[in-house]
């Protein structure tokens, strides 16, 4: 043998190791699908090319990779595909900040070379996920990375929007949408946040009665409305009560005259009113307000649009007769208010109102303003022009899909989700007022009227337009959900064409996907989307429809260790590759500190920080944080991300580390046994191959339920517990004992070997950089080997190793190991003595176990002799334990100096009393008892029942030596 303990170092040093291996399997190809076997695919959630990983994207590679190495370690032809997504919005105010602070804007360069200069900043910058994401360790075939923008996806967008408008799934209306001020585009609700509470007033205003004879219940010739923005009161249409309010039953239908404007508008009554609410009077304001929009939908009410695309108030109104028509005609608006915006308009309203006495009260009032994500700003609903997908149509089989298990969510309950959403879904606006994004493939000609088609040519030949008709594209680009909705046959190459795309080999072997691994934050915004355009676009050799992935693998969110969201505001962002490379404590700080625009908020967040990290984040390694990921990987919870697990699976890279280069200095030189001898095999071996069949058992069900935490945990228990705690050490009396047969000896030798080989194998796709470092090294030492572990067959349970006969005569010798160990620790007998030991209450059977095991449990546990006693009789005053019904014992007489124990057990016992008093003492003060805060008092209570037990065991110590 050559001296293979001499290739694996000293000590464990993650960072070389995982920049060597992962360079190896990406130049080698070893990421691409092998051509054999059935296949596997899954896509990546493309992340936004502006961005850097955050421990999302971090949680969500590792499950996605774990279950990527499984599948092609289990034969599969396995592709996981990446790409990143151009990311709109997000991607455009990049550009426009770098040419804000060179006192450019984007319409300065004109739409062209602002594109342009997008392009730049992508080459530039969007290698950085790319590279993040390596550092994972992910196995993404990158020869197929697809970016949204791509020329081929680009194309198929376009296609989808071109058959989509075709069958008349897809038009343009004028709706309500999000609209952002600032950035002046519509909005998805995603790109909405309205979760942050904000002080605001509620303001109550008098509307007084067309009709002056008119009174309510209490006799007042005016109702009283409350509202939140009072700007919105020009553009009011109703007012509106609930369905069973019999205060103003007598009043549904009269008028009220608006205040400002003097209009007249009716008093209508809806379902959305709650009567309980303020007055029970709701203003009804369609044009700014989506409630109110829908209310006027059922009531058949006008519409007024008050707003420019600033927030501004228009010079005129635009008045719609009803919702879904165009404007009808212009209304002026009142003189002093035209061109203020919006909040100056409230100003100045309230300050009227108050002025001329139709101001009731104002009302501190919190509340939850929508601000778009991006901006911050407090966003508008405004009526405008956009294009829509006419969802109905598309939502039936995508509810089906599901509803027929076509589709499984896992957990089950974002089925339940999912139904809810898709059940009541509403037309989808695709096109955003931004230059950046997939430019909306329709044409206007002079008289407004609009053509679509892949391009102008086009458009031009199937509507017989001449090239002296001047055309114009449509400003707009399309919702980024729009072509991440195609994603999973996009990125495959569909065209469209049917001839072509049958002769796609990719498209045809890997499409449907098998499983999408995914927050449930998007699972409407996303998933959704991509079960209705899949079925509508995929279609099998009998025309059924393909859906995009079998399996939907719901994950939680990344919280901090207190359980709380990671956001910036709150300081609390960890970066994955910070635990994998580590962060010096400066650096850290001001990773977590800069953009910050409060100066106490930054101030705070440092100090937490220097606290949490006084030195820093060290480097965890790769594997390490992976295999934190995947242990706390409970299906659909949110999780508590804590950096003593990260630290603990730290020890186990190194446990796996040393047990590894203990085992190879055992072996070295030595003979190892080639072909497997189970004639040879005693306890030590029959039950550590029988527990890897177990180990492999439970992985193997644990993927096939995507219960990455059971695997992770099956993995640490054999490893850890199994083999490097037990079996490593029941061979060294084997290996070490000149009476043992060489035979026998190099058997052990091939166990000790094979079962570490098997395991790195069952731990690769969880801990990739260790396994394979490890693994070149050991796997050649019996007869394995290849040129990479992540092509290695992954172990299968073997049914004729399981040997429940040697499982359980391993627990026996394991239970009385460890009673004489306790007794060892509590006594302070150290661990060099041969102790003699008593048993009592043992079947014939159980003796019959011991003396098989008597061997190995003399040599481990350091035994001189075992003596069995009856059950009548008394032991002689010992140190005792139970294992199970057997009791056992450990003659005290003449293994300890009585004077020199009660000593140091006194000294222990006055420790302990004083802490157990300095605690008693505390909890007898009523007044910590009634103002410390529950938890803390409970936590001092639990610590005095604790030191209360310590003190009973030294006492009873105390009382068997003293009797000696």
């Amino acid at each position: 043998m050559t001296d293979s303990a001499q290739n694996i170092a000293t000590t464990y040093d993650p960072t070389e190791i995982e920049k060597k291996w992962y360079k190896t399997w990406e130049d080698n190809g070893y990421f691409k699908p092998s051509g054999q076997g059935d296949s596997f695919c899954i896509m990546i959630p493309p992340p936004n090319v502006t961005g850097s990983l955050h421990m999302g994207h971090g949680f969500n590679n590792a499950i996605m990779d774990a279950l990527t190495r499984f599948n092609r370690m289990s034969g599969r032809n396995t592709l996981w595909q990446p790409g990143t997504d151009h990311a709109g919005i997000a991607t455009q105010m990049v550009v426009e900040r770098q040419l804000g602070a060179q006192n450019v804007s984007r319409h300065d360069l004109g739409r062209e070379k602002f594109i342009d200069k997008v392009w730049e900043w992508k080459e530039q910058s969007g290698g950085n996920i790319t590279r993040q994401i390596r550092r994972l360790g992910s196995s993404v075939d990158w020869s197929r990375e697809r970016f949204t923008m791509d020329e081929g996806l680009s194309n198929a967008v376009k296609e989808v929007f071109v058959r989509l408008h075709s069958e008349g799934l897809i038009y343009r209306g004028k709706r309500l949408v999000n609209w952002d001020p600032k950035l002046q585009t519509a909005l998805s609700d995603l790109e909405v946040e309205s979760d942050k509470e904000e002080q605001g007033s509620l303001w109550h205003f008098k509307y007084f009665f067309e009709d002056k004879s008119l009174r309510t219940h209490d006799g007042k010739d005016y109702i009283v409305v409350a509202t939140t923005r009072p700007e919105t009161l020009l553009g009011d249409t109703a007012v509106a009560v609930a369905l069973d309010d019999e205060r103003y039953a007598n009043l549904v239908g009269k008028n009220i005259i608006l205040p400002i404007t003097g209009r007249s508008v009716a008093i209508v009554k809806d379902e959305y009113v709650d009567k309980e609410f303020g007055t029970g009077c709701v203003k009804i304001t369609p044009a700014h307000d989506f409630n109110d929009y829908e209310v006027g939908k059922r009531c058949a009410l006008p519409i007024i649009n008050i707003f420019n695309k600033n927030a501004e108030i228009l010079a005129e109104f635009e008045y719609i007769a009803k919702a879904g028509e165009q404007i009808s005609k212009t209304i002026p608006a009142p003189d002093e208010y035209a061109g203020l915006e919006r909040f100056a308009a409230r100003k100045k309203l309230v300050e009227q109102a108050e002025a001329e006495g139709w101001l009731d009260q104002i009302q501190p009032y919190t509340l939850k303003p929508p601000r778009g994500d991006r901006s911050g700003v407090i966003v508008e609903p405004l009526l405008t022009d956009q294009w829509y997908v006419k969802i109905a149509p598309l939502a039936e089989p995508a509810i089906k899909a599901v509803k027929d298990g076509e589709i499984k969510f896992i957990p089950e309950q974002y089925t339940n989700m999912y139904m809810a959403w898709m059940n009541n879904i509403q037309d989808w606006c695709i096109s955003r007022q931004l230059w950046w994004g997939h430019r909306i493939p329709a044409w206007y000609d002079a008289e407004g009227n609009v053509y679509v088609g892949r391009n102008e040519e086009e458009v031009r030949r199937e509507n017989n337009i001449a090239a002296s008709v001047e055309l114009k594209q449509d400003e707009d680009v399309l919702d980024t959900w729009f072509s991440s909705a195609l994603w999973t046959f996009s990125t495959l190459g569909w065209t469209g064409d049917a001839k072509k795309d049958a002769e796609n080999y990719f498209l045809n072997t890997f499409h449907p996907t098998d499983v999408l691994v995914t927050g449930f934050d998007i699972i409407f915004f996303w998933v959704a989307r991509m079960i209705m355009m899949t079925l509508h676009f995929m279609k099998n050799e009998d025309g059924t429809s393909q859906v995009p992935f079998k399996t939907v693998y719901v994950h939680g969110l990344v919280r901090d260790g207190e359980g709380q969201k990671m956001s910036k505001s709150k300081g609390n962002v960890l970066d994955p590759l910070d635990l994998i490379d580590g962060v010096d404590l400066e650096t850290l700080v001001q990773k977590r500190t800069t953009g910050l625009m409060n100066p106490k908020q930054a101030a705070k967040i440092e100090k937490s920080t220097r606290k949490e990290f006084p030195e820093g984040i060290q480097a965890y390694g790769t594997d390490a944080v992976r295999f934190t990921f995947c242990a706390l990987a409970n299906t659909g919870r949110d999780i508590k991300f804590d950096m003593k697990r990260v630290e603990g699976y730290r020890n186990f890279c190194n446990k796996i580390w040393n047990a590894t280069r203990f085992v190879l200095m055992n072996v070295e030189g030595q003979e190892v046994g080639q072909t497997a001898r189970p004639d040879l095999w005693e306890l030590p071996e029959q039950w550590i191959v029988s527990r890897l069949q177990k180990a492999v058992q439970a992985v193997h069900q644990a993927f096939d339920t995507y219960r990455l935490d059971l695997a992770a945990q099956a993995i640490y228990d054999f490893i850890w517990n199994e083999y490097c705690d037990w079996y490593v050490e029941l061979t060294k009396p084997v290996l070490n004992d000149p009476d043992v047969s060489n035979e026998r000896k190099a058997e052990v030798r091939r166990v000790l070997l094979a079962v570490m080989e098997a395991s790195l194998r069952l731990a690769h796709p969880i801990m990739p950089f260790l396994t394979e470092e490890i693994w070149q090294t050991l796997a050649p030492m019996i007869g394995k080997g290849g040129d990479t572990i992540m092509t290695a067959a992954y172990p299968e349970v073997e049914q004729d190793k399981l040997n429940d006969q040697a499982e359980a005569d391993m627990q026996w010798l394991q239970g009385l190991i460890g009673a004489v160990r306790n007794i060892r620790g509590e006594m302070g007998l150290g661990n060099a003595r041969l102790l003699p030991v008593l048993l009592q209450n043992t079947t014939d059977a159980e003796k019959a176990q011991i003396a098989r095991i008597e061997p190995l449990f003399k040599a481990l546990a350091k035994v001189e002799s075992i003596t069995f006693l009856n059950d009548a009789e008394q032991p002689p005053l010992s140190s005792s334990s139970v294992v199970g019904h057997v009791s056992v014992f450990v003659p005290m007489k003449g293994l300890i100096d009585p004077k020199a124990e009660l000593g140091r057990l006194q000294k222990d016992l006055d420790k302990v009393q004083k802490q157990h008093d300095q605690i008693a003492t505390k909890l007898a003060n009523e007044g910590f008892v009634a103002k410390a805060p529950a938890a803390v008092v409970e936590g001092e209570k639990v610590k005095l029942a604790e030191f209360a037990d310590q003190l009973a065991k030294i006492k009873a110590n105390m009382e068997q030596i003293a009797a000696l």
